[in-house]
């Protein structure tokens, strides 16, 4: 069985004088938890200048969908550079862009035909959701909700209610805009508890916000992730969406999914809303669907998409290289690597529930697929979130070779590329047990 392999104190020498000089000149609006200098990766391995392998169950914040440089994606990226490397779809046709809007229509649910709008990332798949809707429905009102990140543009910053962070010193944001609790069974906003509450959370909104502050017919859309991603990895009941979309299409409000994390097989499914039963009327995706290129697409029927030529645009969405790495990902996902991710999810679901029988600090674990989450608590009974637990053992997991990251005030996720077989699963549980043992043990 393949362990990791440090061979240097962390950081090594070479990572240090990289380091050093990213210090002199890159942002440092840059959250780097860890003195990680990747030099190169395969898999679900990858290898710093120093030569110390690390085990990443990050995938890239959930981007490498396929592992770090699948033979095939990588194949499908030298093909294409070798006919064409740029030409903006935003002005001219090409091949690459035209197919990947085709096979992307085909595998969102219902019978409608989509149309495709390519950007570059997530925040610019989700403005460009934001700007349809507001376009399609002729409204200036908009629901989000709290532990949201829907992305650092102006337009997805306003939607996000993640970290405070993420929006001091940038005031005033786009206005119209209002949060509302999502359903964390786990710390629910109203002190209730599932499944007797019967989706309070939802009611609440027809029950009184639209009762008494906003009204339904001016709300453009409900933006929501299926699966709360940097909220916590927070999984909502089953009927939560489809009851929270009901309501949506009462008031003819356009209920938007933001897939960006959740999206591209990550949950067991193409994507994470087809657990819970719902067609959304918008999608915004990126992340793993490109496995690693800089790609963001947002979809929606051609009823909806039916904004002007010069509404919006992009000169690099949909560049060449990243469709056809979408084009290759997609027929990895398809073959197997989708089924894979329900398989070792649950792998790992049961390997993480097993742990938590044995350690108090692990609240609560929770997700679909290969989308999984820890909170920890330093008492299970009052909830206390353990944020300097979390933080020690996502650092000691490092210094030990296993790259995992946090999400919400005090959860790990793993988020694994979808490659990842049993074994490389249970070394994981292995030194993740270590870790949590030596510092909350």
């Amino acid at each position: 069985m393949r362990r990791p392999e440090i061979r240097t104190a962390l950081p090594g020498p070479r990572a240090q004088q990289l380091i050093q000089l990213d210090a002199t000149y890159v942002s440092p609006s840059y959250t780097r938890v860890y003195p990680l200098v990747v030099d190169k990766g395969s898999g679900l391995w990858v290898q710093d200048l120093d030569g110390n392998l690390f085990l990443d169950f990050t995938a890239g914040i959930a981007v490498n969908a396929t592992g770090h440089c699948h033979p095939n994606v990588v194949e499908a990226i030298k093909t294409q550079a070798d006919q064409l490397l740029h030409m903006s779809g935003t002005d001219f046709y090409y091949t690459a862009q035209i197919r990947l809007a085709q096979k992307l229509s085909s595998l969102a649910a219902g019978e409608e035909t989509h149309r495709v709008y390519f950007g570059n990332s997530g925040a610019e798949a989700v403005e460009a959701a934001f700007k349809l809707a507001r376009w399609h429905t002729k409204r200036e009102l908009n629901l989000a909700f709290f532990g949201a990140f829907h992305g650092r543009t102006m337009g997805a910053l306003s939607l996000t209610a993640s970290k405070t962070i993420q929006k001091r010193n940038y005031n005033p944001l786009v206005p119209g805009i209002t949060h509302i609790p999502y359903a964390y069974c786990y710390r629910c906003a109203y002190n209730l508890t599932y499944p007797q509450c019967h989706l309070f959370c939802v009611r609440w909104v027809e029950d009184t916000l639209f009762r008494t502050t906003v009204p339904p017919e001016e709300v453009a859309a409900i933006f929501v992730e299926p699966i709360q991603g940097e909220g916590g990895y927070v999984v909502p009941p089953p009927e939560f969406h489809k009851e929270f979309c009901a309501i949506a299409r009462k008031y003819g409000i356009l209920y938007v999914a933001d897939e960006v994390q959740s999206g591209m097989g990550r949950t067991g499914k193409m994507f994470a809303m087809e657990h819970f039963g719902v067609a959304p009327d918008i999608i915004a995706l990126a992340k793993g669907i490109a496995s690693g290129m800089p790609l963001g697409a947002m979809m929606a029927p051609a009823r909806i998409m039916n904004w002007e030529a010069g509404s919006h645009a992009s000169t690099f969405g949909g560049n060449p290289l990243a469709c056809q790495a979408a084009l290759a990902t997609i027929d990895l996902l398809e073959e197997g690597l989708m089924a894979n991710a329900g398989v070792q999810g649950e792998r790992l679901m049961a390997g993480l529930r097993q742990m938590q029988n044995r350690f108090e600090c692990m609240g609560d674990v929770r997700g679909k697929g290969l989308m999984v989450g820890v909170e920890l608590v330093t008492d299970r009974e009052r909830k206390t979130p353990a944020a300097d637990w979390r933080a020690g053992i996502i650092q000691r997991a490092f210094e030990k070779g296993l790259l995992i990251l946090g999400c919400g005030q005090n959860s790990i996720r793993f988020c694994p590329a979808l490659t990842v077989t049993p074994d490389e699963i249970d070394v994981c549980l292995s030194i993740f047990e270590e870790s949590m043992q030596e510092v909350a043990g």
